[in-house]
């Protein structure tokens, strides 16, 4: 490589960590024309043109970043996301299920990068169920990325919520949980695990999670509201006393 494309491919990557994504590509592109072997060269135009919803040319880089590099797996990854977007759900299948570093099982070999990414995806695909009112699927689609990423707290608590809405409020409660035993001081979580705690009957057990958002966020506004709407309650007289 000589000193010239050493330079241009330095300046590329700095503009695009900075997304600076115009002058990334005018860079980049000059790289290319002077030689096609850089793999995330081609990964990184690629992120670009699927930025502008360029999803033709966005695939062709990240094919190419491939044929490069066949172990490039965070190229794999954004192919999957673009075929997804071109509606070629066959070949992002195809592409899902080659990203493995190792034959022990179909999740255990991922990579740490590769396991959030996925169950990222899973997570986004989720969403556009849920939003398309088609709850069951969006309820698998968050198990999947749990599955993959169990710490992650907002994937958690957002199957909680699935969950509640369709009334399975044990299930609702074990998603809160699990999310707050991966982040003790994850807030919505909380706040949500005392609307459900709430729904099952424990108004106790709801306050003292409220409570606990306050130790966190002493201002939590939500918290606040929840607490005084329990305290009325208790403070009203049985309709038989009236």
């Amino acid at each position: 490589m000589n000193e010239r494309i050493k330079q241009l491919l330095l300046l590329g990557r700095e503009h695009y960590e900075k997304r600076e994504f115009d002058q990334a590509e005018q860079l980049l592109r000059e790289v290319l024309s002077d030689a096609d072997r850089y793999a995330d060269v081609h990964n990184m135009l690629g992120v670009i043109c699927h930025g502008r919803g360029n999803f033709v040319q966005a695939e062709h880089h990240f094919e190419r970043a491939l044929e490069l590099n066949a172990s490039y797996t965070e190229a794999a990854l954004n192919l999957a996301v673009t075929y997804n977007d071109r509606g070629k759900y066959e070949k992002a299948r195809e592409v899902y299920a080659r990203i493995r570093v190792s034959q022990t099982g179909p999740d255990q070999g991922l990579d740490p990068f590769a396991r959030g990414k996925i169950a990222n995806m899973h997570a986004e695909l989720g969403q556009a169920y849920a939003d398309a009112g088609l709850a069951a699927e969006a309820i698998h689609e968050l198990e999947k990325a749990t599955a993959l990423c169990p710490q992650f707290a907002d994937l958690q608590t957002k199957l909680g919520t699935l969950l509640r809405q369709q009334s399975d409020l044990a299930g609702a409660k074990a998603r809160y949980e699990a999310a707050l035993a991966a982040r003790p001081n994850y807030v919505p979580a909380r706040i949500q695990l005392g609307v459900t705690l709430l729904s099952l009957g424990n108004a106790l057990g709801a306050t003292e999670a409220w409570l606990e958002v306050l130790t966190v966020e002493p201002e939590n506004s939500q918290a606040k509201m929840y607490l005084r709407m329990v305290e009325r309650q208790k403070s009203q007289p049985p309709p038989g006393d009236l």
